[in-house]
């Protein structure tokens, strides 16, 4: 059964072209170093600078398992550190965890 972060953050207006590239760096940092997928979504409706990471994890000790590498990845930390601090708007990250539902077997009623 799959985990499914989703962490919604609003963008500084004054640092959005250097939010997006940073956003853009962490993501294929994470895809191409670490066992999850990273997809960056931007909005079509609501919020106009509020952005969202989605990963995907295999579970949920999966999940703990690629946290725990990236945070001890000094260049993981450099570059979430600078994203962090420098192009969000503090206190605007809500995080969500959901898990996929598996389907029910033939025997099943």
């Amino acid at each position: 059964m799959s985990v499914i972060v989703i962490q919604t953050f609003e963008l500084k207006q004054d640092k959005f072209e250097d939010g997006i590239k940073n956003l853009r760096l962490i993501q294929n940092f994470r895809n191409e170093q670490y066992d999850h997928r990273v997809e960056l979504l931007s909005p079509i409706s609501g919020e106009d600078h509020t952005y969202a990471l989605v990963s995907t994890y295999e579970g949920l000790a999966e999940m703990e398992l690629q946290n725990k590498k990236m945070f001890e990845d000094e260049e993981f930390k450099e570059l979430i550190g600078e994203f962090f601090l420098e192009n969000i708007v503090q206190g605007s990250i809500y995080s969500q965890l959901y898990r996929t539902i598996t389907g029910l077997s033939k025997d099943s009623e």
